[in-house]
């Protein structure tokens, strides 16, 4: 139907709608079959486990696993047993959960007609079908929640960028014993994480794909246009446009699964905060962007076993000197930081006057790069691959420059601003700290 109806001209389309009667009218809609976008929102024919959808942003993912949500639980008449009863709804949290799956405008309220639109159980965090088939909401940094329930049927949204990933799959696959044959749906936009890549690596998984552009129909043309000219053809862009999986780059001084390990919620006691600032060159909507980091550490015994974290990216576009110095210092007073660092090899006493010019009592440092980027890099990345830094939440635009930096230089386009800052932070907090630490005490001769 779709295929014959997208080709009609207007008139056409009119004629033919009003041949329908008002009930089949109500009914168009929410066949979805008919409307949706060949080759990732329908899931493929065989004997498979785990369907993964995976897509740039906005190119139908949520609703694909809406729909197919359906499929499992409804049955030919809104009262009538479908495939499955027992659902779990896995988010990152239960408000994502919530707020995407059940309430958002592609999810399973929006995409239900009214006569088997299920009921939303606040207090039970649960949705019930007029045939009572039950879906269960769970947030996947609580995976022990999953500990006990049974299931027949899963949708996991956004799994890439769960917090516990792997601790969250394992605990839903012990939780799917219901039925003959149940069954998983994952929509995510990739990232390169192990655990993303053995779900498509297993036999039993199918996978779906689609970019950004295939929902065009369906998206800001303004909103397309904007991204696709800032991203195309970028590291980032690759993956949260065109949807694809990105394994690491040969060389490169992190890597996903390092990535994946500073993600893991882990408790810092943060003595001391600093706010790192890299300049750009020039200013103006074509200038780069103005990296701008925050991260605190905590520094309770010996040197190497201190741990550091990463608060905020902060980083402008296009910004002014004047905006950029108003927004590092601003987020000085948001985190209380103890100092603020800035890279002075472009712009020299004019960073400080910025900064001066926006709080003259600002602590300030600035610091002067006297080796190459990745040089400037390596021992921060070193701190990663020992687990010694966290991420306080996803920074997928810092994380794909900190991909993209090898022991030859950034392989990514453009300047790594971002992480430049990180690196001027890290290297504040925990790198030059330690070296002070260990130094002996200066003799003073009287």
């Amino acid at each position: 139907m779709r295929d014959l109806l997208s080709g009609l001209p207007v008139d056409e389309w009119d004629a033919f709608l009003d041949e329908l009667s008002p009930n089949a009218l109500l009914s168009l809609p929410f066949l979805f079959e008919h409307w949706a976008l060949e080759g990732h929102q329908l899931p493929p024919a065989g004997d498979w486990t785990t369907w993964v959808v995976l897509g740039g942003r906005g190119a139908g993912k949520t609703r694909a696993g809406s729909e197919w949500v359906r499929t499992q639980v409804e049955g030919s008449r809104p009262r009538d047993p479908g495939r499955s009863s027992r659902v779990a709804l896995i988010g990152e949290t239960i408000d994502q959960a919530r707020e995407v799956m059940v309430f958002g405008q592609s999810g399973i309220m929006a995409s239900s007609p009214p006569d088997r639109r299920p009921e939303w159980q606040a207090a039970r965090k649960r949705l019930v079908w007029p045939n009572g088939a039950i879906a269960r909401l769970f947030a996947a940094n609580d995976p022990e929640s999953l500990r006990g329930p049974q299931f027949d049927c899963a949708w996991a949204d956004e799994l890439a960028k769960w917090p516990k990933a792997q601790e969250a799959w394992d605990m839903l696959q012990f939780a799917l014993r219901l039925g003959p044959h149940p069954r998983q749906v994952v929509t995510t936009t990739p990232r390169g994480m192990p655990l993303l890549q053995a779900i498509i690596a297993d036999p039993r998984t199918v996978v779906t794909h689609a970019p950004t552009a295939a929902n065009r129909m369906h998206l800001a043309q303004s909103f397309l246009a904007h991204v696709t000219e800032k991203y195309g053809g970028t590291r980032l862009g690759r993956q949260e446009l065109e949807g694809e999986m990105l394994f690491d780059v040969e060389g490169a001084l992190w890597n996903a699964a390092m990535i994946e390990a500073a993600r893991r919620p882990r408790r810092v006691e943060v003595e001391r905060i600093v706010v790192a600032v890299d300049p750009p060159v020039t200013s103006g909507s074509d200038a780069d962007e103005c990296g701008i980091v925050v991260a605190g550490a905590a520094m309770q015994g010996p040197p190497q076993d201190w741990q550091a974290v990463v608060i905020e990216d902060g980083s402008l576009s296009g910004a002014s000197p004047q905006a950029w110095a108003e927004r590092a210092v601003a987020l000085m007073k948001k985190h209380g930081a103890n100092r603020l660092v800035a890279e002075v090899n472009q712009g020299g006493d004019l960073v400080e006057k910025l900064v001066r010019g926006v709080d003259p009592l600002v602590p300030y440092r600035g610091v002067r790069a006297t080796r190459g980027k990745a040089a400037r890099a390596e021992p921060v990345a070193a701190l990663y691959e020992q687990e010694r830094v966290s991420h306080a939440a996803a920074f997928p635009a810092l994380e794909a420059q900190m991909l993209a930096m090898t022991v030859r230089g950034y392989s990514g386009r453009g300047s790594p601003d971002r992480l430049d800052a990180l690196v001027w932070a890290l290297t504040d907090l925990m790198i030059d700290a330690a070296a002070a630490h260990r130094a002996p005490p200066r003799v003073r001769r009287l």
